[in-house]
Parts: structure tokens; sequence; C-alpha cells
């Protein structure tokens, strides 16, 4: 015996937009302060050798937090897109195409991107 509450709680229409909120707003507060120490490296580096870029790539803490950066812009720019999608694109094949199309564009723009950081963080 449950109540109509007991059997309904937790399970809105799409049974995830909870996790999807919490994880969009999740990635956007990882975003505030990696987005500021990139923006302050790259202007407190001025004007630098094609050899100092190299070398501050291939710091341990400025990997791990350009590929901290990559991740969660990538992953917040998916969940993004993926509401505009589902709010904005009424015809349903249109809109199953675009979530894959977004989907799989985030996942390869992010592993290019974190390919790239990490060939020239081991040297490559």
């Amino acid at each position: 015996m449950r109540s109509d509450l007991g059997s309904v709680r937790g399970l809105g229409s799409a049974k995830s937009g909870t996790g999807h909120f919490w994880m969009q707003r999740v990635t956007a507060i990882a975003l505030i302060p990696l987005t500021l120490w990139f923006v302050a490296s790259l202007a407190s580096m001025g004007a630098v050798s094609y050899v100092e870029a190299i070398e501050w790539v291939r710091s341990p803490v400025t990997a791990v937090l350009l590929l901290a950066l990559i991740a969660a812009t990538f992953h917040h720019l998916q969940l993004g897109m993926q509401i505009v999608i589902e709010d904005y694109v009424h015809a349903e094949g249109a809109k199953i195409a675009s979530l894959i199309i977004v989907k799989l564009g985030s996942v390869l723009l992010g592993l290019a991107a974190a390919f790239a950081v990490l060939k020239v963080s081991f040297g490559g």
C-alpha cells in the first residue's frame, strides 16, 4: 500500500530532471574558478615564446587544471544544449538527431582537447 505521493516521488516525466539540473549547476560552479585561473594565467604570461607556452602546459598542476577545464566546459555545453534542443526543437526526428550530434560532438571535441593537453604534457 503506497500513497499517491509515495508512488511518484522522484519520478518526473523524464525521471532524471533533478540530476540534470544539479549537474548543470555543479559544472557551472566548477567553471568559475577554472576559467578565472585560465584567463589570469594567460594574462600574466603576456607574450611568451612557443617553448615557454609548452613548458607551462607541461607543468603537472597546469595540465590537470586544463583537463578539468576541458571536461567541465564540454559537459556543461552538452547539458545546456540538450535543454535548448528539448525545449525548442519540436520535430521528434530533428530533436533526436540534434541531441546525438551535440552529445557526440561534445565528446569528440573534449577528447581532442584532452588529447592535445596530454600529448604536450608527456612530450609528443
